[in-house]
């Protein structure tokens, strides 16, 4: 009897193409680079696959080339609390890394998703010797702070249309998230799914957002037209 591989044993050498897309490269010098790229893996991720398991040790720092990914966890009554999405461009768990401790949370694919993995001994190389990747980490802690307190203030939140506009705000951060530019792509039922709401509720929400010129909904995607309403307005029905 064969199973499918894991994963880990999907993984393989990035592309130059991949190379390109990842933000913090660019940042390092040529031999600190040559380090990185050598010891980078990528993953081609199923749906439902987790990339990190609770209680699991850390052995990369990962970020989405390509696909959509949901932060979550469950608390004592079994039920699942979802912290974030991870769009393209998005690093994460920087902070488990930098610890080298066991994941507190799950990371898993809501669609078939690369995603990149930097061997945590690499990273901990580069914080060594690495000014630029240095500055990039602290600028991820930093956001990523905000984030969470934005999150909390979500999660406090009783209008639905107004949970929709904050969450999709925190998946256009171009700091966290860079790779998504000003069209992000996903479906209703994975903005659902990380919203916490129903889809048709979603559905709803993202006509009202659509109305209000916040937002345009695309085939296949939501397009941002201004970022600075979704983050800051109140969403009046009607």
């Amino acid at each position: 009897m064969t199973t499918d591989p894991t994963l880990h044993q999907r993984r393989r050498p990035p592309t130059a193409s991949e190379l390109a897309g990842i933000p913090w490269l660019k940042l390092l010098r040529p031999d600190e680079r040559d380090r990185a790229v050598a010891s980078i893996q990528v993953g081609d991720a199923l749906s439902g696959d987790l990339v990190c398991r609770v209680g699991r040790p850390v052995t990369y720092w990962f970020g989405v080339i390509d696909g959509l990914l949901k932060m979550s966890a469950d608390n004592a009554q079994g039920q699942t609390m979802t912290f974030t999405g991870v769009p393209p461009g998005g690093w994460f768990g920087e902070g488990t890394a930098l610890k080298r401790e066991s994941y507190r949370y799950n990371i898993q694919a809501l669609r078939p998703s690369r995603v990149a993995g930097l061997p945590v001994d690499t990273f901990h190389w580069l914080l060594d010797h690495s000014i630029g990747f240095n500055r990039f980490v602290m600028d991820q802690l930093n956001e990523r702070l905000a984030q969470f307190i934005g999150a909390r203030e979500i999660d406090r939140m009783n209008d639905p249309d107004l949970r929709v506009a904050r969450s999709l705000a925190a998946l256009f951060n171009p700091v966290l998230y860079p790779g998504v530019g000003e069209l992000l792509r996903i479906t209703q039922q994975e903005l659902a799914y990380l919203v916490g709401l129903s889809r048709q509720r979603v559905n709803e929400a993202l006509a009202v957002l659509q109305a209000q010129g916040s937002i345009r909904v695309e085939y296949g995607g939501v397009r941002i037209l201004d970022l600075q309403a979704l983050r800051t307005s109140v969403p009046a029905r009607g």
